[in-house]
């Protein structure tokens, strides 16, 4: 009777371990199609490039003793150890995940090249925001001392911005691909 529980329990594993085979096998060849189009590269740098925008500042001004810094959560100017004021940016972690998530999304509609193009357009329009937002911060935010010194952006902005670059570049290669798919069914 032992041997017989363990004999079942052998093949259900078995054939546990088959459909999980399966399942990696199909995850495997879609993430190989979808790595094989170079726009997929792109979006996923979008994603990292709007992740590394949250977590590192956009901007920030510094002086001897006061430093102003624009997050994409908040904007602070401190003075010393004490917070003087502090604006409320969350607005710009809300649009940057948004874009992330957006971006991630795109990779995965890889078969509706329209689609694909209309979120890339969608996303563009996001991230073009966020830095306009982030420039009409940063300007304000020169203005709580020292007026001579502007301040500098940070890795957070560049960050931004290369991944509004890399979504121009996702949607020319989506566009081509479409544009090789309409060349091939007019061939036929």
């Amino acid at each position: 009777m032992v041997i017989k529980y363990i004999y079942y329990f052998s093949l259900t594993n078995f054939y546990t371990l088959l459909s999980i085979n399966n399942f990696v096998v199909t995850l495997q060849l879609i993430f190989t199609i979808m790595i094989q189009r170079i726009q997929t590269v792109f979006l996923f740098l979008v994603s990292v490039a709007m992740g590394v925008g949250l977590l590192t500042s956009l901007w920030a001004k510094t002086s001897s003793n006061e430093t102003v810094t624009l997050t994409a959560f908040s904007m602070k100017h401190i003075q010393g150890e004490r917070v003087l004021h502090e604006t409320n940016t969350v607005y710009l972690g809300i649009l940057a995940v948004i874009s992330a998530g957006i971006a991630l999304f795109s990779i995965f509609q890889y078969r509706n090249r329209f689609r694909q193009m209309l979120l890339g357009m969608i996303n563009s329009i996001l991230m073009a925001i966020i830095l306009g937002f982030s420039l009409y911060l940063s300007f304000n935010g020169s203005e709580y001392f020292d007026a001579s010194n502007r301040g500098h952006y940070t890795t957070g902005f560049y960050a931004i911005a290369a991944g509004l670059l890399c979504n121009a570049l996702a949607n020319r290669f989506i566009r081509r691909d479409e544009q090789l798919v309409r060349s091939a069914d007019r061939m036929r």
